[in-house]
């Protein structure tokens, strides 16, 4: 790298093989991982830590301070895991005393406009299509969908493999390998186009289904149905998963569709 028309402050760490297109500003206490890529005019500011070979395109900010009246200044990051793609105008802001960092996993493509917001937990394989937006301490789980326009309230939690539709306002927690979608945001299915992709097989998302036929389509209440899950369905990591994130969500997952809403 060697960009006269880019700032890259003394104390930055940069690794071999990286290249900082024209007009970027990298701050102090920033980290970059080899081969990652940095579009022009993208901010990358203190506390930024970036893996390998990611791609950072224009007009991006990364770790800007928190958007957060009780942020003192206190040191933390946001950090971006290897092969992940942030494209343009995104922003991710760092994180506060809560958890001391926002977090975007490893090959995540974090679409044009999103917005991930102090204290996010993001995992591996996400895709954040336009316009996504997160409030502050979200934690989504690995291989998580967001189509375009989603908007998530701040302190819920997204399942491994969930889909949530464009436009959806996100107010409780979704659990793990399901469809989200309507307004209120209702379950209406699971994300089996999703779990065939990554290798789930008919058996696997057979035994997903009756699992989620018991949570939302037979009018128990989620104490009765973890119940009868337990006593019924055969002890499995997806069932166990399933049972410990609804048992565990503060905000309450969301209801199943009803046609009276």
């Amino acid at each position: 790298m060697n960009q006269p028309l880019a700032y890259v402050h003394p104390g930055a760490k940069i690794a071999k093989n990286v290249v900082i297109e024209p007009f970027t500003t990298i701050h102090n206490n920033v980290e970059i991982g080899e081969g990652t890529w940095i579009g022009s005019n993208v901010t990358i500011m203190e506390g930024a830590r970036i893996g390998k070979n990611c791609n950072i395109f224009p007009g991006a900010v990364i770790s800007a301070p928190p958007q957060d009246l009780k942020y003192q200044g206190e040191e933390t990051t946001a950090e971006i895991g290897d092969n992940t793609t942030i494209r343009e105008c995104v922003t991710i802001n760092r994180g506060t005393v809560d958890r001391m960092k926002t977090k975007i996993g490893k090959n995540c493509l974090i679409m044009a406009y999103s917005h991930i917001a102090h204290d996010c937990i993001v995992g591996d394989f996400c895709i954040f299509s336009n316009n996504s937006n997160l409030a502050g301490h979200i934690t989504v789980g690995d291989y998580v969908v967001l189509a375009g326009l989603t908007a998530i309230h701040q302190f819920c939690s997204i399942g491994n493999h969930a889909f949530v539709t464009g436009g959806s306002l996100v107010r409780k927690d979704v659990p793990p390998f399901v469809k989200a979608a309507r307004e209120p945001l209702s379950y209406v299915g699971i994300n089996s186009v999703g779990l065939r992709r990554r290798g789930f097989t008919p058996e696997k998302i057979r035994e997903i289904q009756d699992i989620y036929r018991i949570l939302y389509q037979k009018n128990y209440n989620n104490s009765q149905a973890i119940e009868i899950v337990e006593a019924e369905m055969e002890a499995t990591p997806e069932r166990d998963e399933i049972i410990m994130f609804t048992r565990n969500s503060s905000r309450g997952i969301m209801k199943g569709y009803s046609g009276n809403y």
